[in-house]
C-alpha cells in the first residue's frame, strides 16, 4: 500500500496551509529632504468586497462554534495553529495604523461522510460526484467509521480555507490580490482533493470568491485613486493658503502658520513623486516669497531705525542745551516741541533705544527739577505775601466813610501803598484779593461822590430853583382860587406838582 494512503489518526491533525497576503502597495510621499524628512505612508483603505453566499457552507462559517474547530476538533483554529489568527500573515492591517487586533475564526459544520462517500470492504475510499464516485484513498488503520470521519475532516479543513478567504473579503482584512491567487490554487486542487464532502459546492464557492476578489481589486484601485485625489486636493489647499500668506505683513503669526503647514504637509500621504514634487515646489515658492518680503521689510526697518537714531541724538543735543535755562515758560514750550519731534522720529535700533530715551529724559528732568525748585521757593514767598494782604484787607474792610471821608481816604491810601509793597500772591488767590479790595475802594468812592453831589453849588442852585418855581405856582393857584377862577387854579396846581417832582428827583440824586 502506498505510504501516502497509510493514514493514521495523527495524520488528521495536519495543518491547513496559511495564505500569505501582502499589504496594499502605495507609494510614499516624496518631500525634499532639506525641508521635510521622508515618512512611511499608510496604505489606502480598501473597501471590503461583498461576497454573495453560494452554498450553505459560507453561512455556516458565520456561526461561531468556540468549542470545536473545523472537522469537530476541539481547541484548534483554522490553519492548524492552536489559538492562532486565521491566515497568519494574511490577516494584515495598513502599515503604521494602530488598529486593534481582530480575530476572525470562520467555522464550518462538520460534513456527514455517509452523504458524500463510502469505504468498500478492501478499504478503498470513494467520494460521490455528479458523474459518479471517485476513489480518493485507502483506509487500513481502523474501522470504516473512523476512516470516513478522517476523510470528512480533510474536506472540512479544505472548506475552512474557503470560508477564511470569504471572511477576508467580507471584512476587508486582507489583500484581495492574494486572496484571489489562493482561491485559484484551491480551485485547481478540488478534483484531486483526498476528502469526502460536497466538492461541487466547494468549487462553486471558490468561483464566487475569485469574482468577489476581482471586484475588491477594482474597488481598491478606485479607493487609491480617491485617496490620492484627496491628498492632492489637501496639499493644493495648503499651497493656495501659502500663496495668500506670501504678501502678509503679520510676520510672527504668518511665519508660525507656514511652519504649521510644513507639519501638516508631512501628514498627507499617498501622492506620486512627480505630483508631490510639483506641489512642494509651488509651496516652497510661496514660502520663499514671504521670506524675501519679510527680509526686505526688516532691511528697510533697519535703515529707518538708523535714521531715527541720528534724529534722536540731535534732539538730545538740543534738550541738553536747554537744561540750564531759566526762561521757564519758553523753555517748557521748547521741550514740548522736542517731545513731539521725538515721537515722530520713529524707533531707533532696539539695543540703543532705551539709552537714547534715558539721555533725553535726563535733560528734561534737569530743567523741570530746577524750575520746580524755583517755583516751590516762589510759592512759599507768595504764601507769605498772601498772609500780609489778607491782614490788609481785614483792616480796609473796617474803614467807615461816614466817620469822616478824608480820614477814610487817607486810611485807604496807606493800605494801598502797603498792598503794592507786599508783592505777588498765589495765582489761585489773586481774584479773591482783588475783589475784596475793590469792594472797599468802591464804598469810599461812592461816599466821595455822594459828598460831592451834596456840596456842588450848581446842584444846590438847581434844587433851590425847583423849590422856588414850585412855591410860585402854589401861590398863583391860591390867588386864582380866591378870585373864583378854578380853571386857572388847577393849571397852577399842575405846574406846581411838576416842579415839585423835579425837585424830589434832584434831591434824591444828591442824597444817593
Amino acid at each position: 500500500m502506498p505510504a501516502e494512503d497509510q493514514c493514521t489518526s495523527d495524520d488528521a491533525e495536519a495543518a491547513v496551509p496559511e495564505a500569505d497576503v501582502p499589504a496594499v502597495d502605495v507609494s510614499p510621499v516624496d518631500v525634499p529632504p532639506a525641508e521635510v524628512p521622508p515618512a512611511e505612508v499608510p496604505p489606502a483603505e480598501v473597501p471590503a468586497a461583498e461576497v454573495p453566499p453560494a452554498t450553505p457552507a459560507p453561512a455556516a462559517a458565520q456561526r461561531p462554534n468556540p468549542g470545536r474547530g473545523p472537522g469537530g476538533r476541539p481547541g484548534r483554529a483554522p490553519g492548524g495553529r492552536p489559538g492562532g489568527v486565521p491566515g497568519g500573515r494574511g490577516a494584515s492591517r495598513p502599515t503604521g495604523a494602530a488598529a486593534p487586533t481582530i480575530t476572525v475564526e470562520p467555522t464550518v459544520e462538520p460534513t456527514d461522510p455517509h452523504k458524500w462517500g463510502r469505504i468498500d470492504d478492501d478499504g478503498v475510499v470513494y467520494v460521490y460526484g455528479p458523474t459518479g464516485e471517485r476513489a480518493v484513498g485507502n483506509w487500513q488503520a481502523g474501522d470504516a467509521e473512523a476512516g470516513l470521519a478522517h476523510f470528512a475532516r480533510r474536506f472540512d479543513d479544505f472548506a475552512t480555507e474557503i470560508a477564511l478567504l470569504e471572511t477576508r473579503l467580507a471584512t476587508g482584512s486582507g489583500d484581495p490580490k492574494a486572496t484571489k491567487a489562493h482561491a485559484i490554487e484551491l480551485r485547481e486542487t478540488v478534483e484531486t482533493l483526498s476528502g469526502i464532502g460536497d466538492l461541487d459546492s466547494a468549487a462553486a464557492r471558490l468561483e464566487i470568491v475569485i469574482g468577489a476578489a476581482d471586484a475588491a481589486i477594482a474597488g481598491a484601485s478606485t479607493a487609491r485613486a480617491a485617496a490620492r485625489a484627496t491628498a492632492v486636493a489637501a496639499k493644493e489647499a495648503l499651497c493656495v493658503e501659502a500663496e495668500q500668506l506670501a504678501e502678509s505683513e503679520q510676520w510672527k503669526s504668518t511665519g508660525d502658520r507656514l511652519k504649521e503647514i510644513v507639519d501638516e504637509w508631512r501628514t498627507i500621504k499617498g501622492i506620486d513623486r512627480k505630483t508631490d514634487d510639483a506641489l512642494w515646489k509651488r509651496f516652497a515658492k510661496a514660502r520663499d516669497g514671504f521670506t524675501r518680503h519679510r527680509g526686505t521689510h526688516f532691511a528697510d526697518l533697519d535703515k529707518q531705525r538708523g535714521a531715527a537714531r541720528e534724529a534722536k541724538e540731535a534732539l538730545i543735543a538740543k534738550a541738553e542745551a536747554l537744561a540750564d535755562s531759566t526762561e521757564w515758560g519758553k523753555t517748557a514750550g521748547d521741550y514740548r516741541t522736542l517731545m513731539e519731534e521725538w515721537k515722530a522720529s520713529g524707533r531707533a535700533p532696539r539695543d540703543v533705544e532705551d539709552a537714547l530715551w534715558d539721555r533725553f529724559r535726563a535733560a528734561q528732568e534737569k530743567f523741570f527739577s530746577h524750575r520746580n525748585q524755583t517755583f516751590s521757593e516762589r510759592d512759599q514767598e507768595f504764601e507769605t505775601n498772601a498772609a500780609i494782604k489778607d491782614a490788609l484787607l481785614l483792616e480796609a474792610e473796617k474803614i467807615n466813610p461816614a466817620g469822616g471821608l478824608d480820614a477814610a481816604k487817607a486810611a485807604l491810601r496807606s493800605i494801598q501803598e502797603r498792598w503794592e509793597a507786599a508783592g505777588k500772591v498765589p495765582r489761585e488767590r489773586i481774584k479773591e484779593f482783588d475783589s475784596r479790595l475793590r469792594t472797599v475802594e468802591d464804598k469810599i468812592r461812592s461816599a466821595e461822590d455822594s459828598h460831592w453831589r451834596r456840596t456842588d453849588p450848581e446842584t444846590s442852585a438847581r434844587i433851590e430853583q425847583f423849590r422856588s418855581r414850585a412855591e410860585s405856582f402854589r401861590t398863583q393857584a391860591a390867588k386864582a382860587r380866591s378870585a373864583g377862577n378854578e380853571r386857572k387854579a388847577r393849571e397852577a396846581d399842575a405846574q406846581a406838582a411838576q416842579w415839585e417832582e423835579w425837585l424830589a428827583a434832584a434831591q434824591g440824586a444828591v442824597e444817593r
